[in-house]
This record gives structure tokens, sequence and C-alpha cells, in this order.
């Protein structure tokens, strides 16, 4: 067995992260769960309760899954440096997988397929105001 197997291919070695890259995902991550922890505390003064952050299903990961009353809502968390570019960067292809990921977890509730779900996304500028789009992913 080869220890560097792309010399044998001629393909290029594969590249490592540079230290600044590397930093910049590290901090990423770090900022992108304190602004969870920021919109759960907004829902919660609601009061609403938390079920579950960043729950992790074959479908994929959802940011918060809270209830809302009679309703469990499945939240994306968005943060950037305004509210109108952290909403843009939620894509068509992320709220399927959070929807796929919301009967999922609906299989698992007592009430399975016939509980009211909502699809909020939470947005969080630079200077850590949010707001909260309810139904952002369209009518139920």
């Amino acid at each position: 067995m080869t220890i560097m197997p792309w010399i044998e291919t001629g393909r290029p070695a594969p590249r490592r992260p540079s230290h600044s890259r590397v930093a910049r995902g590290i901090a990423a991550h770090a900022s992108g769960h304190a602004a969870e922890r920021l919109v759960a505390e907004r829902y919660v003064e609601r009061g609403c309760e938390i079920l579950e952050h960043c729950w992790r299903s074959a479908a994929g990961e959802v940011d918060l899954i809270l209830r809302d009353g009679g309703a469990v809502v499945f939240v994306e968390v968005k943060k950037s440096e305004t509210h109108d570019i952290a909403a843009q960067r939620i894509s068509r292809r992320q709220m399927d997988r959070i929807c796929q990921a919301a009967l999922l977890y609906a299989d698992r509730l007592p009430t399975g397929a016939l509980t009211e779900l909502r699809f909020d996304a939470a947005l969080v500028d630079a200077g850590g105001r949010v707001e909260i789009l309810e139904n952002a992913f369209g009518l139920n």
C-alpha cells in the first residue's frame, strides 16, 4: 500500500487548509453558535420551550427546534452583516433539507404527521440584533 497515492496517479497532493482559513472556520463556527444561543433566548422570552439545539438527522441538521403553543417550530439561524444578507443565504435546497428533517422529527412525536409544524428563519446581524421571521418557508 502506498502512503502517498496521489504520486502514483499523477494527481496533485491534497491541499491542507491554511492556518488563516482554519482560524476563520473556527471563528465562524463559534459565531454561529453564539447567534443560535441569542435566538434561543429570544424564543424563550416569547414563552417558547426549546426542544433541541443543533438536532441532527439523516436529512441534515436543524439549528433549533422548539414548541410554541401547539406547534413544533424548526428554526434556521443565519448570521451575517445585515438581516437582508442573512436572509439571502437561506437556499431552497436548505429549506427542503430542513423540511425533510422536520418530517423525521415529527415521526418521533406522539401526534406524528398530525403535529402542527412551522418553519422560521432567525436572522442575526453584525450588531447582534435578532429578527425572527415566522413561517418563513411559506404557508403550512
